[in-house]
């Protein structure tokens, strides 16, 4: 029996790990710091099936998030990585 890749679900928008270089410019272009972009749990099922992919990811990273959307076709979003997301 193969385990289910929940970045396969329709429902699931894409999720990516974007490059440290990538991360820089992102962080630039919209003029914030990582602290300030919302987090996602290293316990969400995405960040799991991405370190399947990827390995071990640290808290910190960044995942970009392309959503489809019936207005805008896609619409792109940021989370940052974080051991705890609500304190």
């Amino acid at each position: 029996m193969s385990k289910f890749n929940v970045l396969q679900h329709e429902l699931v928008p894409e999720h990516h790990l974007i490059s440290k270089e990538e991360e820089d410019k992102v962080l630039k272009e919209l003029e914030i710091t990582r602290d300030l972009l919302p987090k996602i749990s290293r316990s969400d099922p995405a960040i799991k099936a991405l370190e399947e992919i990827h390995g071990p990811l640290e808290s910190g990273r960044i995942i970009k998030i392309i959503r489809k959307s019936p207005t805008t076709g896609y619409s792109v979003y940021y989370r940052v990585i974080a051991d705890e997301v609500f304190k």
